[in-house]
């Protein structure tokens, strides 16, 4: 059944409040658990991004898709399974969420609101692992879309970021949105301001690179195998869509 875009949008806000909330809820928990283990905070981090991740997915990908990635939503909308004006009202309310997600978790931890992150990660070495991080979290969505394996969505894009925040130097951000949410924490998982152009570059070059690697998998695209999201709308359908 087709939801109303009010009620997507709704879905996206919370959903990327919550992503926000246990991507930098469980670095600050880390952070203050595992002091001066810094494997061992990482491990903490990934481990709970990747749970929460697959739960949030298959708790709002039947309403709205479940992207919380303006990314996600731009290249689903470039191959038609996303109205062009539903991705550009995705936009602001993906970045909202995250930032209203870092705020609730600093005030959970007894922090100030709002404290600026300090963490400096721009480097060429952190842009390349962006643009191969979110290459391959467009790959896992959209192959899994084209393959009529959708209800393998939320595992696999919670395995794959927990997976990242490992393989990369990056810890693979893979999302302009949750990009400019941590850059509200000053923790374990924050990126400083003078960082993020880097990340957000790279996201948006990774995602156009991945759309090229999608079409040349899949270049027989139908109308109905592009409206893909996390959790298939109706028992019977057969394609997906979800983020990070």
């Amino acid at each position: 059944m087709a939801q109303p875009l009010s009620r997507k949008l709704l879905a996206e806000y919370l959903g990327s409040l919550l992503l926000a909330a246990l991507v930098i809820g469980s670095g600050i928990a880390a952070q203050r658990l595992s002091p001066h283990d810094t494997g061992l905070e990482l491990t903490e981090n990934a481990a709970a991004t990747a749970a929460g991740l697959y739960a949030i997915i298959l708790m709002f990908g039947p309403v709205s898709g479940a992207h919380f990635n303006p990314v996600v939503s731009f290249v689903d909308a470039a191959f038609g399974g996303l109205p062009w004006r539903h991705a550009l009202a995705y936009l602001p309310i993906q970045i909202v969420g995250c930032v209203s997600g870092a705020v609730l978790v600093n005030l959970m931890f007894g922090a100030s609101a709002v404290s600026i992150s300090t963490t400096h990660r721009a480097t060429l070495a952190h842009g390349l692992s962006e643009v191969v991080a979110t290459i391959g979290l467009i790959l896992v969505i959209f192959a899994l879309a084209r393959s009529g394996r959708a209800e393998r969505a939320p595992a696999a894009v919670g395995a794959y970021i927990g997976a990242a925040y490992w393989f990369t130097s990056s810890a693979s951000f893979a999302n302009p949105a949750i990009t400019i949410g941590r850059m509200f924490s000053n923790s374990f998982a924050g990126i400083a301001p003078s960082s993020a152009p880097l990340y957000l570059a790279a996201q948006v070059v990774g995602g156009g690179l991945a759309v090229l690697l999608v079409r040349a998998f899949y270049p027989d695209i139908t109308a109905r195998q592009a409206e893909t999201v996390a959790v298939p709308h109706e028992p019977t359908m057969s394609t997906m869509d979800a983020h990070r």
